[in-house]
């Protein structure tokens, strides 16, 4: 994937880092802001005008999850990529249920970033039909946007990859192997992205069908999961 033209926000109070990231990204051919406070961070974010944001979670007068958890409440929906020296499982899950779409821990290879950026941005997906369906459920490929019963449900970049790959798979049932190898692009097999599978399932089950008589994501004690709208 070509990052030519990308609009991207880093919002990194460390100059140095902030000015290698910029630089580096510049080369890749992208449009860079620097953001060095979670206020101007913030701020900038809430103008929609960026594909991807890069945010650190140590920031000057306004934390990095605050400003995450603000955002998406905001609806917000560019993917964001938080990047970190807080490496702990905890810390990630943290970010991940906060709103964060991946996480990469400092110090990092600036090739890994760019390449964590173009799975966040994969929108390849033409092999598919235009609406994807299971019962009331729908997800429409073009705009990745998708309804339960017509009602809007509001999904994080990651999510809907989620949802998609299992659309796909409706009424089979998929391994967190498959999930990590498939959505994420991992072979490894950590435990935990195993956790952060499991987070963004959790997520998704909340957000498709709390409150709905008909549940429709199901967990497989000990195998994997199910988007089905059968009994497993």
């Amino acid at each position: 994937m070509d990052l030519t033209g990308l609009r991207v926000l880093v919002v990194e109070d460390e100059r140095k880092v902030a000015r290698a990231l910029q630089e580096g990204l510049l080369r890749e051919g992208c449009v860079v802001k620097l953001a060095s406070s979670g206020e101007e961070g913030f701020f900038e974010a809430m103008s929609g005008e960026f594909d991807l944001i890069l945010l650190d979670l140590n920031l000057p007068a306004r934390d990095g999850l605050e400003v995450l958890q603000t955002l998406r409440k905001r609806r917000v929906s560019s993917p964001v990529l938080v990047l970190t020296a807080r490496d702990s499982v905890e810390d990630r899950v943290l970010g991940l249920e906060t709103g964060a779409d991946d996480y990469l821990t400092k110090p990092f290879a600036f090739a890994e970033l760019v390449a964590r950026m173009k799975v966040l941005l994969r929108r390849g997906h033409d092999d598919v039909s235009d609406t994807l369906a299971v019962s009331d459920l729908e997800l429409q490929s073009a705009t990745r946007s998708v309804t339960r019963n017509g009602v809007p449900v509001h999904l994080t970049a990651k999510e809907t990859d989620l949802l998609l790959y299992l659309m796909l798979h409706k009424d089979q049932i998929v391994t967190r192997a498959m999930i990590a190898r498939d959505v994420w692009h991992d072979t490894q097999r950590a435990t935990p992205l195993d956790n952060v599978i499991d987070v963004h399932i959790a997520h998704l089950r909340k957000k498709v069908d709390d409150g709905r008589p008909v549940k429709l994501l199901h967990t497989v004690r000990g195998i994997g999961f199910v988007l089905t709208q059968k009994k497993p």
